[in-house]
């Protein structure tokens, strides 16, 4: 269950963070939002969560967002649970049937769906640039490759 409340608590987080942390505007026309960074770990977190609670893990994807509803913007809990719920459910699809090691799915999922996520989310906020697009997507990849790592090095050893 601790990783389904954490999971509930960083969508919350990131959606307040959105509606409330400052953005870096990009040489080039794009800006960069530095809370794509926990957006990868979302995505991570919710495969362990699901990892634990099984389907479970769409209701508590459904309570995150209606938590978000309250502590961030309208325009931004909106965009997020659209967005997030794409992105999710095709996290949530490729790591349920892929058949493919944990780690592997964490990677897997991540890379399908971080890239879905980001343009949803920033086509429905009118904040979508290829730049801003791409510094998003990058961020978040890299966060879930960071955990990917960990998990691959505990699943099969370290690499010699």
């Amino acid at each position: 269950m601790p990783y389904a409340l954490l999971y509930i608590a960083n969508v919350v987080l990131v959606n307040w963070a959105f509606a409330y942390a400052p953005v870096y505007v990009l040489p080039g026309g794009g800006v960069w939002p530095p809370v794509s960074l926990l957006v990868g770990f979302t995505f991570v977190i919710r495969d362990y969560a699901q990892r634990k609670i099984g389907h479970l893990v769409l209701p508590a994807m459904l309570l995150g967002g209606i938590i978000s509803w309250y502590m961030a913007t309208p325009e931004i809990a909106a965009a997020s649970m659209a967005a997030f719920l794409s992105s999710e459910l095709i996290d949530w699809g490729l790591y349920t049937f892929s058949g493919k090691p944990f780690y592997k799915r964490i990677l897997l999922s991540s890379a399908v769906s971080t890239p879905i996520d980001s343009l949803i989310f920033l086509g429905l906020i009118d904040m979508f640039s290829p730049l801003t697009f791409l510094s998003m997507t990058i961020s978040k990849m890299v966060s879930a490759f960071i955990i990917y790592s960990i998990a691959r090095r505990r699943e099969e050893g370290p690499l010699c």
